[in-house]
């Protein structure tokens, strides 16, 4: 299904602007190989970056194009004149910052080398109208076929993401509690993994936020979309605690039998609710976290009772309570978001 959508979106998209392109060249009486490849490369996955990097890679080609007329005229039909035609395009094109415009400014450089062999002024105006044609038509198509919508994506990653972030947190504290300090590098890529998932969706998220502006959504998309994003920082921030525990260096555990079951139990519990996705029992949520609450601060006060002094350190039973305690609250959180 997913691939049968990437077929029927970005690849159709592409199709469509790549016949409308060298249609209209056709018409023009225009070689459609230029246009064709600026409608390619145009073709990003909003609106919005369609026209930002369009604005960026005109000027580009328009820099590429000239240097070639310059070096055709010079040299004639030679090495040298694709050696400096691309050097001084693309030297340029870094001087002037164009870095979107750069790829299709170098092709068109070097390919203009081969097919120019008179009427230099007339085919670099020639050059500039397709890639207009390139630029506008794979904007318009990006606008107007199959607009850009990243929300059922979006959703579908969260999904999979709190999936994951239950059975990270209940395999990471697991590992503390039976000091299974051996298992700290496979936690480290697990959450390595999940850091990369995150990356994606957050990316995918800014798309939808760019997209906004040409293609609004109405008002029950627009509460999804923010429910999303809160949730997003909520899992974003588990994703930081959890680190926190794994980059940690934790000595053994001094807890009792009792106090060690009361922890297993509240992350067992905690990692069913995020993994169970719309189930989220408040009672036996506030149970849990009064319970681990009264172990944090009877901890706190042994602490100062056995320290003449201020400890220089914390010990590993209280930065444990507190990463936990805070990804409580985040599960909190990230539930109150998704009501």
């Amino acid at each position: 299904m997913k691939n049968f959508k990437f077929l029927g979106g970005r690849i159709f998209k592409t199709a469509i602007a790549i016949f409308i392109t060298a249609w209209v060249c056709e018409l023009l009486d225009w070689p459609p190989v230029f246009a064709v490849i600026t409608a390619i490369v145009t073709l990003e996955p909003t609106v919005s970056d369609s026209i930002k990097k369009g604005i960026i890679r005109f000027p580009a080609s328009a820099i590429g194009s000239a240097y070639a007329v310059i070096f055709i005229f010079l040299f004639g039909n030679s090495p040298i004149t694709y050696t400096l035609a691309a050097f001084f395009t693309i030297a340029t094109c870094f001087k002037f910052r164009l870095h979107a415009g750069l790829l299709v400014a170098t092709l068109t450089s070097v390919a203009m080398v081969e097919v120019i062999h008179s009427n230099f002024l007339i085919s670099f105006f020639i050059r500039l109208g397709t890639t207009s044609v390139g630029l506008i038509v794979s904007t318009a198509v990006n606008m107007f076929v199959l607009p850009p919508n990243y929300q059922k994506e979006i959703q579908q990653n969260i999904r999979t993401i709190s999936k994951k972030t239950a059975f990270i947190i209940e395999k990471i504290f697991k590992d503390i509690l039976d000091d299974k300090h051996e298992e700290d590098v496979v936690d480290k890529k697990l959450i390595k993994r999940l850091d990369t998932r995150l990356v994606r969706t957050e990316k995918l998220i800014q798309y939808q936020k760019d997209e906004a502006k040409y293609h609004p959504l109405i008002a029950t998309e627009r509460d999804q979309f923010n429910r999303l994003q809160k949730q997003i920082g909520s899992l974003r921030l588990m994703h930081y605690h959890l680190d926190n525990l794994v980059q940690t260096p934790l000595r053994t555990i001094t807890w009792t039998k009792e106090e060690r079951a009361i922890v297993v139990k509240s992350v067992t519990e905690l990692a069913e609710s995020v993994k169970m996705g719309t189930q989220f029992n408040e009672i036996n949520y506030t149970d849990r976290k009064e319970k681990l609450m009264q172990l944090f601060w009877e901890d706190n006060e042994e602490i100062t009772k056995n320290n003449d002094q201020h400890p220089t350190y914390f010990p590993p039973e209280l930065i444990i309570l507190y990463e936990l305690l805070t990804i409580y609250n985040l599960v909190a959180r990230f539930y109150q978001s998704s009501d």
